[in-house]
């Protein structure tokens, strides 16, 4: 990924007739009174799901300091690309961004750890491993040479498995295919065959349509109608083995953020922990509308992976994880962590989340 600069984002974004006009230099060194912000976003501007926390997340943070802090929102392309997040904020072309950590998996790979990985957290587990079970500082460490604080600031819930062209009879069928499947869930994938592709969620569609790529997954389906992902790929697959939470954070510049007294920084953490209840809460509701409506309205193909994807995936997803405790050093320590909220968990959703459902189910 090439390195962001302040010129040269700044020059991008004159260039651009998308940009809107551009701002007086963020002001990083000092903070002033009221602040003046600028959010980068990884996503098109009101997506629902990520798009809407992003801007959401804006105004909260804005009217729950009174206007102290005020912000400024971009969507991808309009001052960094979706992917230049992280170089702008860290870079100090923003203050804060809106974005999530696989796309940082080309500068720290243990990034992923904290959207999702395969066969990992659900959604609630890994809002208590982030909170309760010493995520949170395994993530800060991370992120520290990076130039940002992050926080968990939004959740799209449980992915689906992707959208195909093609229907699927078995693994042979993922040979060769070209898969917009970013992350580790890539590389599982990868270790049965297919093409791994990594595209902005607003180029997604574009690529689907020119044939580009044969496949893609993005998020739930509240997200995926947004982006009209249907009208190039009618078959869509459950389980998202590969991304069984939606984790979007928030980033901001470390110097920035030490610079916040201590009731601003209170402020800004409770705002991204509020929208990260609101988004799942949210999700969960449009999700099970946006399935009903590509099926009825909009006649998509629902197909569960035939079982010998299912089969094959998960000692695949093991070897792709195992590389994390070989590397040592941080990557060992959060994949330790990770695996072991993942073993104590498992133990209860057995008795409680898996047994209900279960129970629901026959009555």
């Amino acid at each position: 990924m090439t390195h962001i600069t302040r010129r040269t984002a700044l020059a991008s974004a004159a260039a651009s007739t998308l940009a809107t006009p551009i701002l007086a230099a963020p002001s990083i060194a000092r903070a002033q009174t009221p602040l003046q912000w600028r959010m980068v976003t990884s996503w098109p501007r009101n997506l629902p799901g990520p798009g809407v926390s992003a801007r959401r997340l804006a105004e909260r943070i804005t009217t729950m300091s009174q206007g102290r802090i005020e912000i400024k929102l971009y969507s991808a392309e309009e001052i960094v690309p979706a992917f230049g997040v992280m170089d702008a904020v860290g870079g100090e072309v923003a203050e804060i961004g809106h974005t999530a950590a696989v796309f940082w998996m080309g500068k720290i790979k243990a990034a992923a750890f904290f959207l999702s990985i395969p066969y990992g957290l659900t959604p609630l587990e890994h809002n208590a491993w982030i909170e309760q079970g010493g995520g949170q500082a395994l993530w800060d460490e991370l992120y520290a040479d990076l130039g940002v604080k992050p926080f968990m600031a939004g959740n799209t819930g449980m992915s689906m498995g992707g959208w195909f062209k093609n229907e699927l009879h078995s693994k042979t069928d993922l040979e060769g295919l070209k898969f917009r499947m970013p992350g580790l869930g890539g590389e599982m994938y990868g270790g049965m065959g297919i093409v791994q592709v990594s595209t902005p969620p607003g180029q997604i569609l574009p690529e689907l349509q020119r044939g580009t790529i044969d496949a893609a997954e993005f998020a739930g389906p509240s997200s995926d109608l947004a982006l009209a992902l249907y009208r190039a790929a009618p078959f869509y697959y459950w389980p998202g083995l590969h991304e069984p939470n939606g984790t979007g954070e928030c980033i901001i510049n470390n110097r920035v953020w030490q610079e916040l007294d201590e009731n601003l920084k209170t402020i800004v953490a409770t705002a991204c922990a509020a929208e990260n209840a609101a988004a799942l809460a949210e999700a969960e509701m449009r999700n099970a509308e946006a399935l009903r409506a590509l099926v009825e309205d909009h006649g998509v193909q629902l197909r569960q992976f035939p079982r010998d994807i299912e089969a094959a995936a998960r000692p695949v997803a093991r070897d792709v994880l195992a590389q994390f405790d070989a590397e040592g050093g941080l990557d060992a320590r959060i994949y330790r962590s990770y695996v072991a909220m993942l073993e104590r968990e498992r133990r209860w959703s057995d008795v409680s989340v898996r047994a209900f459902l279960d129970a629901r189910e026959r009555g």
